[in-house]
């Protein structure tokens, strides 16, 4: 058997099992693999096609591997819109209680209430922002 029909047969195992892994590295070795087939093909030494199926893999695994698996991990999600105002302080511009008030949260105005409707927020104090319900700033005392 030649030897490029082994490189194409050894790339088309490691990429058929990266199907079945997702770990960015057997399919690497495979394109490894791959591109030994074409060196193999031109009909150079065992040991030159050895030497760059090292090459490629070690290339491949140090190198690009990294930024696969950068760009296969999920970002956390940004939290934006009134959802990024949950657990940001605020600053209690009119008494607070469980039913009426107003607080300052980055900058704007907001209708507020008490999470805990048995309290009462004096103008002045500083709170955190438990919730948002419509237009309405749940919010707690700093302690």
């Amino acid at each position: 058997m030649e030897s490029w029909i082994f490189w194409l047969i050894l790339a088309t195992v490691l990429g058929v099992a990266e199907i079945f892994t997702l770990t960015a590295a057997l399919g690497l070795l495979g394109g490894a693999a791959l591109l030994t087939t074409a060196v193999a093909a031109l009909g150079l030494p065992v040991f030159v096609q050895l030497l760059v199926f090292v090459v490629a893999s070690v290339a491949g695994i140090v190198v690009l591997r990294p930024i696969a698996r950068r760009h296969l991990t999920e970002r956390p999600a940004r939290r934006f819109g009134v959802a990024a105002l949950v657990g940001r302080p605020a600053y209690v511009t009119r008494e607070v209680t469980g039913h009426d008030g107003r607080v300052r949260i980055s900058g704007e105005e907001w209708s507020a209430r008490a999470y805990d409707d048995t309290l009462v927020i004096p103008a002045g104090a500083t709170v955190d922002v438990i919730e948002i319900e419509g237009a309405t700033a749940l919010v707690y005392p700093r302690e």
